[in-house]
């Protein structure tokens, strides 16, 4: 993917968030329908992100959000150095898991990537540590959420789950990423200890291999005097 284009997909998963954002209010305030200025806006982004004319999207909250999500997950599945993510039970590959916290209230559960097609470590860190990231950012908005759902009253036990699940990913994702780095750093010792190994074997067959060939030259020279020796004999006999 050509650096313009990757600089596209981060705008447009930047205006997903927002997205996100706005349903997040509007439950808050018990609000069951998508605004047409919402509804308006994703099919704004659905254009940008290259459907030609897609329909309006639905009025009612759950299948707007739902669809926003969607478009979320193409934005982030076409992410180039997150080629193969990881994948949740019963999800395909690359897809975080949806999950229902209270009074039909979903959170997105994030998920650690795979090693990077590459094979570069740093870059897988750089993966997961960027993930990590993502799932802090998502506690805080959701414990501001929390903290704003309290003083309005608003469902504040539904909003305090939602900072509860937000956390557990998080937690659950810095365990995952201390345990990955853990098994990159043990790797990479074993690596380097089985070069060193590597480099010594070479060596002592390098020196192997060189006192073999001194050892034919030796003998084809111990060869060729003694056949000269015995030659020089015989020929004194004779005289």
């Amino acid at each position: 993917m050509s650096a313009p284009a990757e600089a596209h997909r981060r705008l447009l998963l930047a205006e997903s968030d927002v997205l996100l954002e706005d349903f997040e209010m509007l439950r808050l305030h018990d609000q069951g329908e998508a605004p047409p200025r919402l509804r308006e806006a994703i099919r704004a982004l659905q254009i940008r992100l290259g459907r030609r004319h897609p329909s309006l999207p639905p009025a009612t909250l759950d299948a707007a959000h739902d669809l926003v999500f969607a478009i979320q997950q193409r934005l982030m599945a076409a992410n180039p150095k997150n080629p193969r993510p990881t994948r949740h039970a019963g999800r395909p590959t690359g897809q975080p898991v949806m999950t229902l916290i209270r009074e039909d209230r979903k959170w997105k559960v994030l998920a650690l990537p795979p090693p990077t097609a590459s094979g570069e470590d740093a870059d897988w860190i750089d993966l997961v540590e960027s993930t990590v990231e993502r799932a802090w950012d998502r506690w805080c908005y959701a414990q501001q959420q929390a903290v704003r759902a309290a003083r309005l009253r608003a469902k504040p036990l539904v909003a305090l789950a939602v900072a509860r699940a937000a956390w557990d990913n998080y937690w659950l994702l810095v365990q995952d990423a201390d345990r990955i780095k853990q098994r990159v750093m043990v790797a990479r010792e074993l690596l380097a200890g089985a070069l060193v190994a590597l480099a010594v074997a070479r060596a002592a067959w390098d020196n192997y291999w060189l006192l073999v060939q001194d050892a034919d030259r030796i003998k084809q020279r111990v060869m060729v005097a003694r056949e000269l020796l015995a030659g020089g004999t015989f020929a004194a006999r004779r005289l």
